[in-house]
Order: C-alpha cells, then sequence, then structure tokens
C-alpha cells in the first residue's frame, strides 16, 4: 500500500503519526545489515486461473519482457516443491527492471472461485507499480481494463509532495497500486536517472503483507531477514487515505523492511478499523493469489537457519530449472520462497535485477 511511500519520508512528509508500540526501527536499516546469505527479493508470484488473459493485461499495462513461457507436467521435482501429485501448470515469467513477475497457471485451480483481495486483508493484499508522473502508470493501467478501486478518476495526492497513489483490480481480482513520482522524489529517493538512463517507465517496488498482528509479523520477518524495519506509522483521520482504499475512518498501522537501497521494501501493515481478522486455515502453494521470492546464496543454510526458528517449509530445497528453491509459510499462512540461482552470473539473479546490487 500507499508507503511505497518511502519516497515521501525521505523528504520528510508528515502525513503520517509516531506509532509507538513495541516494534523497534532503525532508519537506515536495509538489506545489506543482514548476517544472512539472503540477497534481495527476487520476484512476486501470482497464481492465476486464465493465464492467456491474465498474462495480456499485464503486458499491455507495463510492457515489461516476456522472458519465459512454458509448460510443466509430469515432473517428480516439481510435485515435490509445490506439494502435490501429478502437478500441472504454465508458468509465464515477465522482466521488470528491478525483479520478475512471475504468473503461473495451475491445472488444478480450474475449479477455484475468483475473488476480489479486500485492502484489509488479512494476506499479500498486493504489488505496487511505479512511474514517473510524466508517464503515468494509472493511466497504461485503467486502458488495459484495471478495475479502480480507489475513489475518483484520477490518482489521489496525499500531500502535495509529487507523489500519487490509486488501488485497483487486474482481471482475476488482484489488488494493484499505482504510483506515480514526480522528478524530484526520484532523485531524493536514490533513483536520480538511472531508470532513464535505462529506457525504463514503470518498475516494482514491493511485497505489501497485511495481518492482524503487526508486532509478532514485524518480529517474524525481522527474524527471517536478520535486520530490523526502517520505519513504523499509524494513520487515522486522512480523508485522502480513505478515498485511495474506499474505505471511510480508515484507521490502520504499518512497518517497513527495505530489501535494497532504492526500490524494493516489504511493508507490513494492520487495519485496526476495519479490523483485519485473523487467517484461519491452511494456504495451498499454488493457491490463487500473490506469493513472493527472496534470493539467497547459500539455500541450505538458509533452510536450516529458518527450520531452527520454527518456519514451516512444503519440502526440502529442490533442484528445478535455473534455481534451488524451497517454498514456505509464515506466522499468517502467507507463501514466500527461498530461491537460489545455479549460476551466480544468471540475468535471473537479483545481481543482474537489481540495480543498487549490481552498482556495488
Amino acid at each position: 500500500m500507499i508507503v511505497s511511500i518511502r519516497q515521501c519520508f525521505l523528504i520528510g512528509c508528515a502525513i503520517f503519526s509516531g506509532y509507538s508500540a513495541a516494534i523497534d526501527i532503525r532508519e537506515d536499516a536495509n538489506i545489506k545489515d543482514t548476517k544472512t546469505t539472503i540477497i534481495g527479493l527476487n520476484h512476486i508470484g501470482l497464481s492465476v486461473k486464465n493465464m492467456d488473459k491474465v498474462l495480456a493485461f499485464y503486458q499491455q499495462s507495463t510492457d515489461f519482457e516476456l522472458i519465459r513461457r512454458e509448460t510443466v507436467t509430469q515432473n517428480k521435482l516439481a510435485d515435490t516443491l509445490f506439494g502435490h501429485q501429478g502437478i500441472h501448470y504454465e508458468i509465464a515469467v515477465l522482466k521488470a527492471p528491478n525483479m520478475l513477475f512471475e504468473l503461473v497457471e495451475f491445472s488444478h485451480n480450474q475449479s477455484q472461485p475468483l475473488r476480489k483481495m479486500a485492502p484489509e486483508g488479512p494476506g499479500m493484499t498486493h504489488t505496487c507499480f511505479q512511474t514517473p508522473s510524466s508517464d503515468p502508470g494509472y493511466k497504461k493501467f485503467l486502458n488495459a481494463g484495471a478495475e479502480l478501486l480507489s475513489r475518483g478518476s484520477s490518482p489521489i495526492d496525499i500531500g502535495g509532495y509529487g507523489v500519487t497513489y490509486a488501488y485497483a483490480y487486474d482481471p482475476e481480482g488482484n489488488m494493484l497500486e499505482l504510483e506515480q513520482l514526480d522528478g524530484k522524489v526520484l532523485s531524493r529517493a536514490g533513483y536520480d536517472n538511472t531508470w532513464q538512463d535505462l529506457g525504463e517507465d514503470m518498475w516494482m517496488s514491493q511485497v505489501a503483507l497485511v495481518t492482524h498482528d503487526l508486532e509478532g509479523a514485524v518480529d517474524f520477518y525481522q527474524d527471517v531477514l536478520g535486520f530490523q524495519p526502517y520505519r513504523k506509522a499509524e494513520v487515522s483521520g486522512n480523508a485522502k487515505f480513505d478515498d485511495i482504499t474506499n474505505i471511510d475512518q480508515l484507521h490502520l498501522k504499518a512497518a517497513w523492511f527495505r530489501l535494497n537501497e532504492t526500490s524494493k521494501v516489504l511493508e507490513i501493515w494492520e487495519y485496526v478499523k476495519p479490523a483485519t481478522q485473523k487467517f484461519e486455515g491452511v494456504r495451498d502453494v499454488t493457491a490463487l493469489g500473490y506469493s513472493f521470492s527472496l534470493e539467497v546464496t547459500d539455500i541450505q543454510a538458509e533452510y536450516q537457519r529458518l527450520s531452527n526458528l520454527g518456519v514451516k517449509f512444503i519440502s526440502k530445497p529442490i533442484k528445478l530449472g535455473d534455481f534451488w528453491q524451497v517454498y514456505a509459510r509464515d506466522l499468517d499462512g502467507n507463501i514466500f520462497s527461498l530461491r537460489q540461482v545455479i549460476d551466480p552470473s544468471s540475468a535471473l539473479s537479483v545481481r543482474a535485477l537489481d540495480v543498487s546490487v549490481n552498482s556495488d
């Protein structure tokens, strides 16, 4: 949600009140502080029911390059990885400037109903597509058929600091955030001319999780990531936020982890009003909707470390295609994976995808 607004924080905006609960932050904390082998956010995953329809929507909206589309069947390693016997799926990989966006259609999901994700969750509610204000993604997504969730007919300017926001739905009810930033904000946020020099006019920025227990979720991800959040906040009584979420008298609190130094964050929200409900049940690793992947350099070590912390994995690490991979659930049942590229020089690695990592 709204804070990829991290850009706002960098220029000193005061739209958030301080949040005093027991979450310790360090304002300059980021993934470089970790003592783990996690090096960044590799991809956002999206399990879909109709690959052709959803892929066409995102290709039209983003113009991201389709770098792979293939079908996987009769593969025992894939069966083990996803915890399903006789699995059959199609995967399409889009390359954003700073991460991968992987759409997967599992054949066994064809009978599943589609549902729109509510802003208050619970779950991984959305990811964010950022663009310069001069070439707004808002128009691109609406022209491709996105259904607007936010109120009004234009993206919403919360505080006049050069960033506008809107929420929308893709053709299957997956929520997404559209964020437009002017040149000053881009520069102060560390983008400078990098994206323009690379010929890019849209990129992805975040994993957005919504939980009934913010403190518990932050503790979990601090243990997983090995570093502190850099920001926490509480929001209420702001009509602009009401308009973005289409919820009157909104009250929420949040915390953020930097997954690199510029464009990637993990943001965790708890809606106080309307209250985020506790997730009950078990999310299947292939269930319709979002997941995300953390790239590591030693997946066996991370699998052991996180297992010792009590993280529940679907399998042991599996070598499949270009990666070693393993899936897990967080405390709220959200699906995430660890991924290690077999070839460290691979164009599918954070090392190549992440501008800040690549430039070190």
